[in-house]
């Protein structure tokens, strides 16, 4: 049951910096037409720091150093980000398909990939370990 409660938490900030990166993008798309893969890296990074920061403290509730944690994150995107800007260079250019659509493509592979990749090395050994957590837990001992 708290797994499934941590991706259900997971999902719902996912969600919100969904909004964020779409929100961000159309901004920054429609309104400054700037190339398509601007406009996807300045929104992933705004959903990144978002989702990130909820994350650490509502869902895994961790203790971990912050900056070894965003290292990590930011690993993570290193490689995330050439590869889903070369997919949406792929069908947004070569095959013509929506700029909408292909982010939201590459949103959900964030999603899933992000997930696991958080839940088993960013913060897999640090799983609630922070005050709100630990205090929790010494409610339900006592």
């Amino acid at each position: 049951m708290k797994e499934f409660l941590r991706v259900v938490k997971f999902t719902f900030f996912s969600l919100s910096a969904g909004l964020i990166e779409m929100g961000a993008f159309a901004l920054l798309n429609e309104l400054l037409h700037l190339p398509y893969w601007l406009c996807y890296f300045s929104a992933l990074v705004l959903s990144v720091l978002w989702n990130f920061t909820l994350n650490r403290r509502f869902t895994f509730q961790s203790a971990a150093n912050v900056p070894e944690a965003m290292a990590k994150v930011a690993a993570f995107y290193a490689v995330f980000v050439p590869l889903s800007t070369m997919l949406e260079h792929f069908l947004t250019m070569r095959l013509g398909w929506n700029e909408y659509l292909v982010t939201v493509i590459n949103m959900l592979l964030n999603f899933v990939t992000e997930f696991l990749y958080q839940r088993f090395f960013v913060f897999g050994k640090s799983i609630d370990t922070n005050a709100a957590a630990q205090s929790r837990k010494e409610r339900e001992d006592s």
